[in-house]
């Protein structure tokens, strides 16, 4: 149901006064999420009720990427008794003008600024970012148990990185090489203008690890987002209660411990809840140079030990199915398969820390 008049949505927009995330406490436990676009039909709605669905998170349409563009898609859901717990743009998730310092940079900059603002207004406390130069690479297409699965090997001729309808190839992406230095000062001249921008709007940032996390694809390091030490010397920089992290698990375990320097229950026990926020939840068949998205009980990780993590450090953000590999019956197949998969990891770490 959207909303009609300026004055219905002003009700909605509420103050944003300014606070951090320390004083903007979630409701306790770990929620499971599902992703749902901005606009759903009723049919989509009595899904996620049927798989007992509470939280979704959202990808916004260019038409709706406004403040009371993002309460008409938190009211939609709401009706249906389900809270969207955020809602992305990928016109500014993910900037290569930003990453690499290219012509337009300071124009992203303020768009991300004014998102984050909408962001607030809406009551919308939670957004991921991420600093990838040249996208998400893939080689093709693996079969997984007769199921269709993104692949990615790194002596194949054929990868490449796509974002958001644009596709980049060795050798270099952008003309040149980039120096490791350039990214981090890249990071830090963005990151210092939109923390206090995040701060004021009440709006916590996670952080997407660069994925895969390979040190340098066509001449663009991937030296921040890759490993522990990039993330501990990252949210140093940043120094503000609204950076953190969006810990990927299918990401990290692509680059395996031998790249990241700790797996994913290291992280979470490491970061704890004041710095994670948000979990990506999927497994792959093996750490690089060659892996295969697979189903969660098919990869070389056991995800019962990211959840019995979660639980463990009182973590009171979404955790949500990514990245599934295709099934028969589509979408809805495929998240029920993910969803009843984590409920029962969840049942499991709460019954045995009851115990």
């Amino acid at each position: 149901m959207a909303l009609t008049g300026t004055l219905g949505a002003a009700a909605l927009l509420g103050s944003s006064d300014k606070g951090s995330a320390a004083g903007q406490a979630n409701k306790p436990g770990i929620k499971l999420c599902a992703q749902f676009p901005a606009s759903p039909s009723e049919e989509q709605l009595l899904f996620l009720k049927q798989i007992g669905a509470e939280h979704v998170s959202v990808a916004s349409t260019p038409d709706l990427r406004t403040a009371e563009g993002f309460i008409r898609i938190k009211k939609r859901y709401a009706d249906a008794g389900i809270t969207v717990w955020n809602i992305g743009n990928t016109d500014v998730h993910n900037m290569p003008e930003v990453t690499l310092n290219l012509p337009g940079r300071d124009q992203k900059i303020d768009q991300y600024k004014q998102y984050l603002r909408d962001l607030g207004k809406a009551g919308i406390r939670y957004t991921t970012y991420a600093h990838m130069g040249n996208g998400i690479w893939s080689s093709g297409r693996a079969e997984v148990r007769g199921a269709s699965a993104r692949e990615f090997d790194l002596s194949s001729p054929k990868k490449k990185g796509s974002w958001a309808g644009k596709s980049w190839q060795e050798p270099l992406s952008h003309g040149r090489v980039f120096t490791p230095e350039e990214i981090w000062d890249n990071y830090t001249h963005f990151i210092k203008q939109v923390a206090p921008v995040a701060e004021e709007a009440g709006v916590r940032i996670g952080i997407h690890p660069d994925d895969p996390p390979v040190p340098i694809l066509a001449g663009v390091p991937r030296c921040i987002f890759s490993s522990f030490d990039g993330y501990t010397r990252a949210l140093e920089i940043a120094n503000s209660p609204n950076v953190g992290i969006c810990l990927c698990c299918g990401t990290w375990l692509e680059g395996g411990r031998r790249l990241t320097g700790k797996d994913p229950e290291e992280m979470i026990r490491h970061f704890g809840a004041s710095k994670i926020w948000k979990i990506h939840f999927r497994n792959v068949s093996a750490p690089l140079p060659h892996f295969v998205e697979t189903f969660m009980d098919n990869g070389y990780y056991d995800m019962y030990r990211i959840m019995k993590a979660l639980r463990d450090v009182d973590f009171d953000g979404i955790v949500i199915l990514d990245h599934s590999p295709s099934m028969v019956g589509g979408n809805y197949a495929q998240a029920a398969y993910g969803f009843g998969y984590m409920r029962a990891l969840l049942s499991r770490a709460n019954a045995e820390a009851r115990s």
